[in-house]
């Protein structure tokens, strides 16, 4: 079943909120135990977790000006707020896959590796395990919303949790091979950079309008169809997308010697059957057929 408008606003702004509790939890968790075993490391780390708070904010004002009705001078109202905003919260997190590349390298040239005690330890394995459910629980509203910045979102979360991943293979292998979590770190930096591209693309593609889906264009068609069974030819279509507001715009043949009452009551049949059925707001050109 499709959201309206106000059913996304709440589950995005809850991801949201969720975020900023679980970052901060797990702040005051990673502090205490840097202080605890006097690892500047893990107080780093801790300080990076409260930092990803800000994306949640960002996608907070976000989803509020996104939520607004449509006004005169907007008419289609404020949907697209959604894209703009991920593409803010991905340019955040390629700040932080820069941030993975240049410590992987520096630490390589400086032969650096993570020493952590006990206590750290446990808490970076709650660390990992913490932030990937976050993440998971943010993509899933991402997914229930098709919403590109509550995904960004996630992926704050994740890159944490890929954080501490590194930190952990340092421990455990650093013996072997001293400069693997330099290694993995350079690799999650290209990897989350790679994420940014999709989120960054996707977004701007909405913005810009793309073509329909196959899916969406078959059910759109069989419900004409249905409306009109008569071959009207259903062509030039064009969709623009504004958050959950839609406007589809399409034309249609028709006998040339039908009235224009006729003409004009199928197509106000059609255009009522599809925002009923394909919650969309429809606009038809009719061409007469020759």
């Amino acid at each position: 079943m499709s959201l309206d408008n106000t059913q996304r606003y709440k589950l995005g702004q809850q991801a949201a909120f969720v975020s900023i509790g679980g970052n901060g939890l797990l702040f005051l968790i990673k502090f205490y135990a840097g202080k605890v075993s006097d690892s500047l490391a893990l107080m780093s780390d801790a300080w990076h977790t409260m930092s990803d708070s800000l994306s949640s904010v960002v996608l907070i004002v976000g989803l509020f000006l996104a939520n607004r009705p449509a006004t005169k001078k907007h008419p289609f109202g404020f949907g697209r707020w959604e894209n703009i905003v991920g593409i803010f919260i991905a340019f955040i997190l390629a700040i932080v896959a820069y941030d993975f590349l240049r410590s992987s390298y520096e630490r390589f040239l400086h032969k650096e590796y993570a020493h952590f005690g006990m206590l750290a330890i446990g808490v970076t394995i709650f660390s990992i395990v913490f932030k990937e459910l976050m993440a998971q629980y943010t993509f899933y509203i991402a997914r229930k919303t098709d919403n590109e910045a509550v995904r960004a979102d996630g992926w704050h979360h994740r890159s944490d949790a890929l954080s501490s991943v590194v930190v952990l293979a340092g421990i455990f292998l650093q013996q072997y091979v001293w400069w693997i979590d330099n290694l993995l770190g350079a690799i999650i930096g290209l990897f989350l950079f790679y994420v940014v591209f999709d989120i960054t693309k996707k977004s701007i593609e909405k913005l810009l309008g793309e073509e329909i889906p196959e899916d969406s264009l078959r059910k759109i068609k069989a419900n004409i169809h249905k409306i009109y069974p008569e071959e009207i030819h259903p062509h030039h279509f064009h969709l623009h997308t504004y958050g959950t507001h839609k406007e589809l715009t399409f034309h249609i043949r028709l006998p040339a010697d039908i009235t224009l009452k006729e003409a004009h009551d199928i197509a106000n049949r059609i255009e009522k059957e599809l925002k009923k059925n394909c919650g969309v707001e429809v606009t038809i050109h009719v061409d007469p057929i020759e």
